[in-house]
């Protein structure tokens, strides 16, 4: 059954939204959209639709002969596709979340986290190297389920498209209802974030419930602002850098690497493994800035327990009254 591609038919739609934000948020705030960095995130997103189509095909070829091992056959009914949304959310938290934890498949996804900025066009920054780091295989239940690879392309595209909106500073909080079950702007600067507290949190696509269900979860706090890009920013606008620099850098750890397990622990471990531990993981930030957190709070509350000195009891005895 043919099916049309969602995310082609939404192109226009994309840039004519990313315009109008632009212009909306020049006029109150014009720090929010960087021009370069606007016109990487463009380039990056012409170069992914350029890498599909060269590797769709290989990718499609893939997903159909697994697909012709299948323990069911699943119809075409409209259910099906409603089924198979939510199932291919599922496993697109599961792909997001190794792409997170798993440098190979970084390599691919950090170009969508290396804008410093949150807005429409940070949506855009998408992989030229999906194909090449293979996270499909992490999808292989559903094929072998029974679900066509035509009819999971076709709901991925609208997965992609809900995700769009959801890059931007311009929306504040969602109703609580939605909030609580959808992935919202909100939820997703949190994942864009370097703060310490936001790190490696909120993976959902659509659907919050599966960060809330599996321990990844974090609210966006009001005291909080989120700090955008990644652990170590590029510091560049060069497109070819930004598509192929965390690649670049795993060539480089390999063939410095002076053992076969280092070699395969700098293309298989976290972002920020090393082998002689002298790099900092998403782990090790966390618990060093959480010891930092409770430190600061212990010395907040051995303030408040320490007796006052008759010189001090003194002066406040001394001191005018507050004005009320």
């Amino acid at each position: 059954m043919a099916l049309p591609n969602p995310t082609d038919l939404a192109v226009p739609g994309f840039v004519a939204l990313v315009l109008i934000e632009m212009i909306a948020v020049k006029l109150t705030h014009p720090q929010r959209y960087e021009p370069r960095d606007t016109l990487t995130s463009l380039g990056l997103g012409l170069g992914s639709v350029v890498s599909g189509v060269i590797f769709g095909g290989l990718l499609g070829g893939f997903a159909l002969a697994v697909w012709q091992y299948r323990l069911f056959d699943i119809g075409w009914q409209w259910y099906w596709f409603v089924i198979a949304f939510v199932a291919d959310d599922f496993f697109y938290y599961l792909v997001h979340r190794a792409g997170h934890r798993i440098r190979w498949l970084w390599a691919s996804h950090v170009i969508h986290h290396s804008s410093q900025h949150y807005n429409l066009s940070t949506a855009l920054r998408q992989t030229w190297t999906g194909a090449f780091s293979m996270g499909i295989l992490i999808k292989l239940p559903l094929f072998l389920i029974g679900f066509h690879p035509a009819m999971l392309a076709f709901v991925g595209g609208i997965n992609l498209i809900y995700q769009f909106w959801i890059h931007t500073e311009a929306i504040d909080k969602m109703p609580r209802w939605f909030e609580a079950v959808m992935n919202t702007p909100s939820h997703h600067r949190v994942h864009h974030a370097t703060n310490p507290r936001y790190l490696d949190k909120n993976y959902a696509g659509v659907f919050i419930v599966w960060d809330k269900w599996l321990g990844t979860f974090e609210p966006e706090r009001a005291d909080e602002p989120p700090r955008y890009g990644i652990v170590k920013n590029l510091g560049s606008f060069n497109l070819l850098w930004s598509a192929f620099h965390e690649w670049v850098a795993i060539a480089k750890d390999v063939w410095a690497a002076p053992t076969l397990t280092a070699k395969l622990g700098y293309m298989l471990m976290p972002p920020g493994w090393s082998h002689d531990g002298s790099r900092d993981t998403s782990e090790i930030i966390k618990a060093r800035w959480l010891q930092r957190q409770q430190r600061e709070q212990q010395l907040g509350s051995d303030a408040w327990k320490k007796p006052i000195s008759s010189s001090s009891a003194a002066d406040q005895a001394a001191a005018p009254s507050p004005v009320a």
